[in-house]
């Protein structure tokens, strides 16, 4: 390069980079590794907070009480009969007077159902051949009551069928349930007022949340009631008349929840 008269001396050209080193694209910065500390808001940097905004990491946790939104009973309908065709008959018939009696509770049965049905021979006992005894039929019926003023009535008139049983009740809430949305709520609140308590015993508060991780919130009832061995049953010849209700008591459910949260708080004063 030719220097021009009366202008002061050109600086030396750089020297030559070294043998495989790669000078980037044009526009690009230096290749990873060369030396350079990590950029700033880079996802790579510690998690853990720095003395100037320290981290706060606390479990919020809420469990509270609330009355029952429905009860579910199970009814067993049985015959029993000396061929399959009378049991059949049986069967059907009683299975129907328990669907009518339900039923005509309206709309303080949420839900009707039949589950399980089974109809089976019984043998008799020593013999050589295979001779049958009699049949066994039984039908499995589950009912969802959330009018609780009939619940009462409704199983002992149930149990007072031919040869049905009653089983329950069991509580429970539903799943949309705003109990459910509560228990989270105070969950988070928890945890909040936990932070914050730990912040100003070392003379900080909290600046900001940084993670907020649900554990999951699920209702968990307190156990289901076992029924009594055999539960209420109906039996052929019960004396006419309506029965006596059972008064049944709406058990409390058992809503909780839990979260995990993160904050940055305030330098800490430590003096």
């Amino acid at each position: 390069m030719t220097q021009i008269p009366g202008t002061p001396p050109l600086p030396p050209p750089p020297p030559p980079p070294p043998h495989g080193a790669d000078s980037g694209a044009p526009g690009e910065g230096p290749a990873a590794g060369g030396g350079f500390g990590p950029v700033p808001g880079d996802s790579g940097a510690a998690p853990f907070g720095t003395p100037e905004a320290p981290r706060v990491a606390v479990r919020g946790e809420a469990s509270l009480e609330f009355d029952p939104e429905y009860a579910r009973i199970g009814v067993v309908v049985s015959a029993r009969g000396r061929d399959r065709r009378g049991a059949l008959e049986d069967l059907t018939r009683r299975n129907a007077h328990a669907l009518e009696l339900v039923k005509s509770y309206g709309d303080a049965v949420e839900k009707l159902s039949t589950g399980a049905f089974s109809v089976q021979p019984e043998m008799v006992d020593g013999s050589r051949r295979e001779r049958v005894h009699a049949y066994h039929g039984r039908v499995r019926l589950q009912a969802t009551v959330t009018d609780f003023t009939v619940l009462g009535e409704l199983t002992t008139r149930l149990a007072d069928l031919e040869l049905t049983q009653v089983e329950g009740p069991w509580w429970g809430l539903w799943r949309n349930s705003p109990a459910h949305r509560s228990a989270r709520q105070q969950a988070v609140r928890e945890a909040v007022t936990r932070a914050r308590e730990y912040a100003e015993a070392l003379g900080g508060h909290l600046v900001a949340l940084v993670e907020l991780a649900d554990l999951g919130a699920e209702g968990s009832g307190p156990p289901r009631l076992p029924a009594a061995p055999g539960g209420m049953r109906g039996f052929a010849g019960a004396p006419a008349g309506p029965p006596p209700e059972l008064d049944l008591e709406p058990q409390l459910q058992t809503v909780s929840a839990q979260v995990n949260a993160r904050f940055v708080m305030s330098p800490p004063r430590l003096g």
